[in-house]
């Protein structure tokens, strides 16, 4: 005889496999969803480049960096709280005198107010980011290989290195 119907403990057994995958993927998209729980220096150039943009798009922070947005095509889109604090500096590397203290951009909000910048980075509509070194936390984020991902030193006489033997290894 043939059986044309489940039986009670299989209709079970598959309702229970079905509400295990259910709670997988929900707790997966809240993670793909919440981008700024794992934001960090280390990985601020993957996160930016995870919003479509055309031209441009910039993290700017502000207040002491205590109030951080994502700019995208000059339109901002995204607000990110403690982020940073205020203890970080961004230098650019001159050949001839090494890393130079850079100032940040100058920023004016909704209502034309000049607003104190403490940090900002920018991506351009190439998907390539600014070529500088950031100090925070008594660690230097090497923001200049493209292609390599974000070096970490822990000195700028380290990074300061780095960056002299990287020039000798390209130079003719």
């Amino acid at each position: 005889m043939q059986k044309k119907a489940f039986t009670l403990i299989e209709l079970l057994i598959v309702i229970v496999i079905m509400g295990v995958i259910y709670t997988l993927a929900i707790n997966n998209f809240d993670k793909l969803n919440d981008k700024t729980k794992t934001l960090s220096l280390s990985n601020l150039k993957e996160y930016l480049k995870s919003f479509p943009y055309q031209t441009k798009i910039e993290l700017i922070c502000t207040h002491r960096c205590l109030k951080c947005s994502v700019f995208v095509d000059n339109n901002k889109t995204k607000d990110i709280d403690k982020f940073l604090d205020s203890d970080i500096q961004k230098y650019k590397y001159d050949f001839d005198n090494g890393y130079i203290k850079i100032e940040n951009d100058t920023f004016f909000n909704k209502k034309n107010v000049e607003q104190d910048v403490c940090f900002s980075y920018s991506l351009n509509k190439n998907r390539v980011g600014e070529q500088v070194l950031v100090e925070y936390k008594n660690r230097f984020y090497d923001f200049s290989d493209d292609l390599k991902g974000i070096k970490i030193y822990n000195s700028l006489e380290e990074a300061t290195k780095a960056k002299e033997k990287l020039i000798e290894e390209v130079k003719p």
